[in-house]
């Protein structure tokens, strides 16, 4: 099997709905990979309309009368976005055989010790009268950055005409990946939130997920995961399917953007750890599934197994940082998410939001409980979405009118689902909650006031952005902007062009902010026991599996906390902080042993 490695070490994960739903016609001909979110078919069509008049191309709109519009319309964008990067990609090329500044510019974003910028250094201390030759080797060593796209498994709302369910393959997350699946790409679907059993079935009804005779894979999936159980598991389920997995993405629980899955107290350096220790048992356990599978199929059956990625990502802000991922767990790309925001070059994002960012604290970036997933949300205080929720509320009007439905997935009042940011959700659970009024303290309820109304039309402030930033009408009622940075984008305070931000990562300059900044590991541990005390102090009600679920957070964060007084003993990395790092390290240490988990008292 041939394997294209890619020039850069990093990659750019999916960012909300709308942040990278164009990142590839922006960065792809540097090499550099991204993904499209593929939850929101109208942004999508939106965006396929305004591409294609930009690019003068054809555009004939899909509208939701047709049959299968949510897949069509995620087809067709994709379709246009393969078709832009490879003329994109292809003027490049010629613009580095013939250009020595532009051949300067490019050696200037590729990390130190790769192969393409030795290559290209070359030809630049030439006499730059090779313009044939490069063209060659550039050819055969930089591809265009993967088009990759997301989908939330977990996002998968049943669908309706009239009263009539339509069957399962219409379901929100699955005309998704049809739509993947039907394009011309060749790229990776990254699965995240967790296990979908009809969804991951689905997967199998398509035969560019299947290998040829030749091993190579033209679709590819990547499982977004937190812990090696997870991605045994998930990764075993698919190869029952002779499916597959070709990267799993760990991500921090707590020190990321968007949806903050925690773990069980298991820290992101540990659990690195044990994807390098047991690579080889996800490799061999999926191997042997898949063939036997594929043998049974009388498909064609690899020879030996495919390959796997590990990659990584959360919280990551530094070149040493960055590296020291590459060197001790050996992992194949960092994602590089939020930071990105604060590039024009690279993501869809208004100016009135950026500039919210760039001038937001470590104060102001916080865990929410705005989702109507109902899973903590990270996001940053003085969001334009958050200051009409407020007014809404204040006039009596809490709640979204709801046009999108994406996240309509209570059943509570509808059995064809109703979003708990909806302003029906919330009327009716306000009306329930008046009727005990006189019943409960007044600060009980206003607390469950608050929880009823905090939550945030995602689906309208999530895609807006790409909107504002190219003037594209919207329609319907103000829901403003909503954004998912991760605690990290505290530390950076500027807005930065793509070559100084690729820069920053490869180590050749800086782009931080000049306050202190934790070390990414510290910084996750302290979010960690932050939500360990937040626990303690949430009034849940105690049970025996509640301790026990406390005690097994609690040990894993000491455990932890072991792991890497082992680990940098010997002061092999971050040497300029390392005395930082272990007195941060005792300091959380006393933290966790000072809040005690409370006995199980059973009175007989």
């Amino acid at each position: 099997m041939t394997h294209n490695k890619q020039p850069h070490s990093f990659h750019i994960p999916v960012m909300g709905l709308a942040y990278t739903i164009d990142s590839p016609i922006r960065v792809a001909q540097y090499g550099i990979d991204s993904v499209i979110s593929i939850v929101d078919d109208e942004l999508i069509e939106k965006m396929h309309a305004f591409y294609c008049q930009k690019f003068e191309l054809p555009y004939k709109e899909i509208t939701q009368k047709m049959h299968d519009y949510r897949a069509d319309r995620i087809t067709g964008y994709l379709n246009l976005v393969d078709k832009i990067v490879k003329k994109k990609y292809a003027a490049f090329c010629a613009e580095l055989a013939t250009s020595k500044q532009a051949l300067n510019n490019f050696i200037g974003i590729l990390p130190q010790m790769s192969d393409i910028k030795r290559g290209l250094q070359f030809y630049a201390s030439s006499d730059f009268d090779k313009s044939n030759e490069i063209r060659s080797f550039v050819a055969k060593h930089l591809q265009p950055g993967a088009i990759d796209v997301n989908i939330m498994t977990k996002v998968d709302k049943a669908n309706y005409i009239k009263n009539e369910v339509l069957p399962t393959q219409f379901n929100d997350a699955h005309a998704a990946l049809r739509g993947f699946a039907n394009s011309i790409l060749g790229s990776s679907v990254v699965l995240s939130a967790g296990m979908n059993p009809s969804l991951y079935g689905y997967i199998a009804e398509f035969p560019d997920f299947f290998p040829d005779t030749n091993g190579n894979l033209k679709k590819k999936v990547i499982l977004k995961v937190s812990d090696f159980r997870s991605a045994l598991i998930q990764g075993s389920f698919l190869a029952k399917k002779g499916i597959w997995v070709s990267e799993y993405r760990v991500e921090s629980g707590l020190n990321c953007g968007g949806h903050a899955f925690a773990t069980d107290g298991l820290l992101l350096g540990p659990i690195m750890a044990e994807f390098k220790q047991r690579k080889h048992e996800l490799i061999d356990t999926a191997h042997g599934l898949m063939v036997r599978v594929l043998s049974q199929k009388e498909m064609p059956v690899p020879k030996q197994p495919l390959d796997l990625k590990i990659t990584v990502q959360g919280g990551v802000g530094t070149a040493e940082e960055h590296d020291f991922l590459l060197e001790e767990y050996k992992v194949d790309s960092v994602g590089w998410g939020s930071p990105f925001l604060l590039v024009p070059e690279a993501t869809a994002i208004d100016a009135a939001t950026r500039n919210l960012l760039m001038a937001a604290g470590v104060e102001d970036f916080y865990r929410s409980d705005i989702s109507p997933l109902g899973v903590p949300f990270n996001t940053v205080k003085g969001t334009t979405n958050e200051a009409l929720k407020s007014r809404r509320i204040i006039d009596g009007k809490a709640g979204s009118s709801c046009p999108k439905k994406l996240l309509a997935l209570s059943r509570e009042y509808d059995k064809q689902g109703i979003c708990t940011a909806s302003r029906k959700y919330q009327q009716l659970r306000l009306h329930e909650l008046g009727s005990l009024k006189d019943i409960l303290s007044e600060s009980d309820y206003e607390d469950r006031e608050a929880a009823i109304t905090v939550k945030s039309c995602l689906c309208v402030g999530l895609a807006n952005p790409a909107y504002l930033e190219n003037h594209i009408p919207i329609k319907g009622e103000a829901q403003g902007v909503v954004i998912c940075p991760g605690p990290n984008l505290a530390y950076f305070d500027k807005e930065v062009s793509l070559a100084n931000m690729v820069g920053h990562i490869y180590g050749y300059n800086s782009v931080l902010s000049d306050e202190y900044r934790p070390n990414f590991l510290i910084k996750e541990l302290q979010l960690y026991v932050d939500y360990f005390k937040e626990e303690l102090m949430s009034g849940k009600e105690l049970t025996a599996a509640q301790i026990k679920k406390w005690t097994t957070f609690k040990n894993n964060l000491l455990s932890g906390i072991a792991y890497y007084e082992a680990l940098f003993a010997d002061g092999k990395y971050f040497t300029s902080e390392i005395k930082d790092f272990l007195e941060k390290l005792q300091y959380y240490k006393q933290e966790l042993q000072a809040n005690e988990i409370p006995n199980l008292e059973i009175v007989v």
